[in-house]
């Protein structure tokens, strides 16, 4: 039985605590939910490991078409270990993001 978790909804979407099956479905509904939300520079925290997840992620963020773009975060935001990304505005919103906590 699948159990609702409830999450912030803040721009940062930490994947430590889920598991591999769930980020196919997680990171692309967390990234509507932000655009719903006018958040549009998401850091997913993905970890450094061996970089499966990463990849992972990157391939996930390629094939939306809602994502602007996507970078490894910088060194004060998780260098490798996380990936800044840029969303693309819903038609008739603001260009302008929400926050500044997620900074790249």
């Amino acid at each position: 039985m699948d159990e609702t978790v409830e999450m912030p909804i803040d721009g940062v979407l930490d994947l430590h605590t889920f598991q591999p099956r769930e980020i196919k479905d997680l990171v692309p509904d967390y990234l509507a939910e932000c655009r719903r939300r006018d958040i549009l520079r998401v850091r997913i925290i993905h970890g450094k490991g061996i970089g499966n997840l990463r990849r992972t992620v990157h391939a996930i963020l390629g094939r939306l078409p809602e994502v602007e773009s996507f970078a490894l975060a910088s060194e004060h935001f998780g260098g490798w270990g996380a990936t800044v990304v840029h969303l693309k505005p819903e038609p008739g919103r603001s260009d302008q993001a929400l926050g500044s906590s997620t900074e790249a």
